[in-house]
C-alpha cells in the first residue's frame, strides 16, 4: 500500500475517532452497540482496516453524528478512487484508458511527466506502443483490444499539435536503452523522439544514468497543480492532495535540474 493511501485511511479513521469521543463512548461500547467485534474499533481508527460505507453510516447514527455522514462517505468514496488495481483500470481494455488519460489532458494547460525507464506514451510509434501494450493485456490478463488501445494512444499525440497546452516531458537515459520490439522498432522510436525534440509546445530532457536522483522514483504524469497519476507494478495511485503534489513538483524540479536538452541539429 503507498503512504498516501495509508495517510487517507488514517486521517479517516482520526476523524472517526473524534466522533467517537465526542459522544462519550469507549471503543468497546461502540462494537458492542454496533454488534461488531471489539477489535474492529481500533484496527478502522488506526488506518488497519478499511471501513465500508455501512461502517461509517452505523459509526454516524451511534455517535449522533448523522451531519457528518456526507463528507465521511465522499471521503471514503475518494480513497478507493485514487488507488485502483490495473486490473481494474483496465477491465473495460487499453483504449478506455487512452480515452481517459486525453480527457486529462484536454482540462489542462502544462502537462509534465516523468518516465525513467520507457518512451513516454505521447512520443511512442505505433510499433513500440503495440509492443507495450500486448505486454500489459498479457501481464494483467485483461481484455485483448490490442488494435483499438493503439489506435488511441496514436490519437491523443494529436494533443501535441493542437489547442494552447504544453508539455515538459523527461525521460532517463535508460529508456534509451531498454529494448522494446526489437531493433527496427527502437530505430523508428528514435527517430520519432528526434522529431518530436522539435515541436514548440514540447520541452524535453533526458535524465542522465549518472544522475544522482532524488530517491526511488516510478513514472508520473502532473495535470497543472491539481493532480498527479503514479503508476505502479499492480495500480495507478491518483494524488490529489495539494501538498503531496506540491512535492512531486519539487522532485520534477529536480530532475529538470539533472536533465541535458539534446540538441537537434538541421
Amino acid at each position: 500500500m503507498t503512504n498516501s493511501l495509508q495517510q487517507a485511511r488514517e486521517a479517516l479513521g482520526e476523524r472517526l475517532r473524534e466522533l467517537r469521543q465526542s459522544a462519550g463512548l469507549s471503543g468497546s461500547e461502540l462494537a458492542r452497540r454496533a454488534g461488531w467485534h471489539q477489535t474492529r474499533i481500533p484496527k478502522i481508527e488506526y488506518g488497519r482496516t478499511k471501513p465500508s460505507i455501512a461502517d461509517i453510516q452505523v459509526w454516524c447514527t451511534l455517535t449522533g453524528a448523522q451531519s457528518e455522514m456526507p463528507n465521511l462517505v465522499a471521503t471514503l468514496r475518494n480513497i478507493e478512487t485514487s488507488y485502483r488495481e490495473w486490473r481494474r483500470t483496465l477491465s473495460g481494455g487499453t483504449k478506455q484508458k487512452q480515452h481517459e488519460i486525453l480527457h486529462l489532458m484536454q482540462q489542462s494547460k502544462v502537462i509534465r511527466a516523468y518516465q525513467p525507464s520507457l518512451i513516454p506514451g505521447l512520443l511512442q510509434t505505433a510499433e513500440y506502443a503495440s509492443t507495450v501494450l500486448r505486454r500489459s493485456i498479457k501481464f494483467h490478463g485483461i481484455p485483448d483490444d490490442l488494435d483499438e488501445g493503439v489506435s488511441k494512444r496514436i490519437e491523443r499525440q494529436q494533443i501535441l499539435y493542437r489547442g494552447d497546452h504544453r508539455f515538459h516531458i523527461l525521460m532517463g537515459e535508460q529508456a534509451l536503452y531498454n529494448t522494446v520490439g526489437g531493433d527496427s522498432v527502437m530505430i523508428g522510436q528514435l527517430d520519432r523522439l528526434l522529431a518530436a525534440m522539435g515541436l514548440p509546445r514540447v520541452t524535453f530532457g533526458i535524465v542522465p544514468m549518472s544522475a544522482e536522483l532524488p530517491m526511488q522514483l516510478t513514472n508520473f504524469v502532473m495535470f497543472d497543480q491539481r493532480r498527479v497519476t503514479v503508476e505502479s507494478i499492480s495500480a495507478e495511485l491518483t494524488v490529489t492532495q495539494p501538498r503531496e503534489i506540491k512535492l512531486y513538483h519539487r522532485t520534477f524540479d529536480v530532475l529538470v535540474g539533472q536533465s541535458v536538452s539534446p540538441c537537434v541539429s538541421g
